[in-house]
């Protein structure tokens, strides 16, 4: 997203000098490059929030994107199922919204997904034409070399130790020397609280981590799965639940869960930072979320540690996946913000700061809608300057 934000300032502002900082040795390190890889549609998020308009919006982008730079993408599709009475209010509820945000969308009987997905057992289901599969460390690595065809100054390995406010803007103290700028845009992911406090700007937010994990089927059970097959999501809870994603590369990847990280970088269970897990356990959002989710969350847990538990779930989709058609593979931490009442932050979250933008919260469909984020980005760097805002 810093990224494509970077391509979106320098195509509105082509003298200005552009520079992206990154700790990582890497594009894609983190959210960007340990998603499950879809293009989304748009279907899930409220009619008119940032969200809806800008994942729409980036869906096309992003076709179009990776059609004229030949990354491979395929809008393959996927399929939304209820799989027992009570989720079918769920499914026309989510029908509903996705009428309301534009999409092209069909209803479908249980007979008729199985003619899409000929192994899944549900009730009814939604099939989401505008759905697709990409891999987005390709796409960034593309952002990348953009940028810097057209200019852009990229900086790896280097971390933002500082943010020292000036006359003409700010400077940028960082691991590898200091750095001048006259605007800036935070697009720190996992880091972006801490980013918009050092730049001296309170996002009401804290990023609380939460560990996505994901098994993979074996290469002779792919057949299982042709496209994108998805459970209809808990409306309080802003994670999708446990799905299958065929990927770009042809792997068929099921997950993810959602468990509280105890390190805003833990992919693995091990993984521990103090610091990062105090600031959890001493935000008063936090025991307010968990109290609210106690029993959701109780259920995560048990998946995380629980294979069999992991495999209950997949089989409500697909009763003939068993134990042994699964094995582990990446896993990917979301940066989610957390209001102090304990409110999960369910849009995208720009805070506005003297010549800055803080995007404080933009978990998934970010990477989505990435080239429609820079857009936005850009054109709310542009009001600011002329002083509209």
């Amino acid at each position: 997203m810093g990224l494509s934000t970077a391509m979106a300032l320098g195509h509105r502002y082509p003298d200005a000098r552009i520079l992206v900082i990154e700790k990582e040795s890497t594009w894609a390190a983190h959210q960007t490059g340990n998603n499950s890889g879809v293009i989304h549609s748009g279907i899930y998020y409220k009619p008119g929030s940032l969200k809806a308009k800008l994942c729409r919006e980036g869906n096309h982008l992003l076709s179009e994107f990776c059609q004229k730079h030949g990354i491979d993408y395929e809008i393959c599709g996927k399929v939304i199922v209820a799989t027992s009475s009570e989720e079918l209010p769920l499914l026309e509820n989510l029908y509903e919204r996705g009428l309301a945000n534009g999409l092209n969308i069909q209803k479908v009987t249980a007979e008729e997904v199985k003619e899409i997905e000929p192994h899944i057992c549900c009730l009814a289901g939604i099939r989401v034409t505008s759905t697709g599969i990409v891999n987005y460390r390709q796409v960034c690595q593309k952002y990348a070399e953009l940028v810097a065809s057209r200019g852009g100054e990229l900086r790896l390995s280097t971390k933002v130790m500082a943010i020292v406010p000036t006359s003409q803007g700010y400077v940028l103290e960082t691991s590898q020397g200091s750095f001048p700028a006259k605007f800036i845009v935070n697009c720190a992911g996992l880091f972006s609280d801490r980013v918009a406090k050092l730049g001296q700007v309170d996002p009401q937010v804290q990023i609380i981590p939460f560990r996505g994990e994901y098994y993979e089927l074996t290469p002779e059970k792919r057949y299982l799965v042709k496209h994108l097959i998805y459970p209809v999501p808990n409306p309080n809870f802003p994670f999708l639940g446990v799905h299958f994603t065929r990927m770009i590369d042809g792997s068929v990847h099921a997950g993810p869960n959602a468990v509280l990280s105890l390190k805003r970088e833990g992919y693995q269970k091990t993984d521990i930072n103090l610091r990062d897990l105090a600031e959890v356990f001493t935000y008063p959002g936090f025991w307010k979320l968990a109290a609210k989710y106690a029993g959701v969350g109780m259920e995560e847990m048990v998946r995380s540690f629980s294979k069999a538990a992991f495999v209950r779930s997949l089989q409500k989709l697909i009763p003939e996946v068993q134990a042994d058609d699964l094995v582990p593979t990446h896993a990917g931490v979301r940066a989610q913000a957390l209001t102090k009442k304990g409110g999960l932050v369910d849009d995208f979250l720009l805070v506005r700061g003297e010549k800055a933008i803080h995007v404080c919260n933009a978990p998934s469909p970010a990477a989505t809608a990435s080239l429609a984020i820079g857009g936005e980005i850009a054109q709310q760097v542009f009001r600011q300057l002329q002083g509209f805002v």
